[in-house]
């Protein structure tokens, strides 16, 4: 049987299980995938796990670099992966979360979106800087440490920047639901495009906020999700 899962702390939110064992038997495949949350100090010990192919979410997208044996060019352009499988050398990254976002996104955007701001400064928002940059929009990060910081998202910014995504944990089901980016919402409108990576719940404290500001071009991130592992199923043995 091959055995695939997903890594990283905490992952009680994610519906990957759900997602791969129903493609399993769609194929007739024999195989499992579980979650394995993976406390900080035991991220070295990944090898020990014996997976064909695995997943990575937060926090270990940029953590787990170094403990791998190949890395593909353009998860080491981004500088984040979200896809381990299987190589001849032992386990090769990859990254599929800024397909998954470009594809869901792309749809949502008009010629007058030119610029974005994206929440956070982990491997999700890595890879959605990477897509928006493909896109042709000029994205600015947003995080705590700064050099552009929460407190610059004034309501004269957001005049400027019409497209707004959260790849922080915020909203996420658990400890961070109904949580939202301090930012000044009131300054919303229908120009806006509000796009959150969090898929559960489906309907964020983010995007609640902008809802009641008006904005009308909303999206989570559940084909996000599943765009990307219909993108990680080609990495892994499965296919090959």
């Amino acid at each position: 049987m091959l055995r695939f899962g997903l890594i990283g702390h905490p992952v009680g939110h994610s519906w990957s299980a759900q997602w791969f064992t129903k493609r399993f038997e769609q194929v007739g495949l024999e195989a499992e995938y579980r979650l394995y949350d993976i406390a900080p100090i035991h991220i070295n010990k990944i090898a020990w796990l014996g997976l064909d192919g695995f997943n990575v979410t937060i926090p270990y997208k940029q953590v787990i670099i170094p403990y791998l044996d190949e890395i593909d060019e353009t998860a080491l352009a981004i500088g984040a992966v979200n896809v381990v499988a299987r190589s001849e050398k032992g386990m090769k990254g990859y990254n599929t979360d800024w397909i998954g976002f470009r594809d869901s996104i792309k749809p949502l955007l008009k010629e007058t979106d030119k610029r974005a701001l994206v929440f956070g400064s982990g491997g999700a928002a890595k890879a959605v800087e990477f897509a928006l940059r493909k896109l042709g929009l000029e994205p600015q990060i947003v995080s705590r440490k700064g050099p552009f910081r929460y407190q610059d998202v004034t309501a004269e910014v957001l005049r400027d920047y019409t497209v707004l995504v959260n790849c922080t944990p915020l909203g996420m089901a658990g400890e961070w639901e109904g949580k939202k980016v301090n930012i000044p919402y009131e300054a919303l409108s229908k120009e806006h495009l509000l796009y959150e990576c969090v898929y559960n719940p489906v309907e964020t404290a983010f995007l609640k906020a902008g809802k009641e500001q008006g904005v009308e071009r909303l999206k989570n991130g559940e084909e996000m999700l599943f765009r990307q592992a219909e993108e990680a199923w080609k990495y892994w043995i499965i296919d090959k």
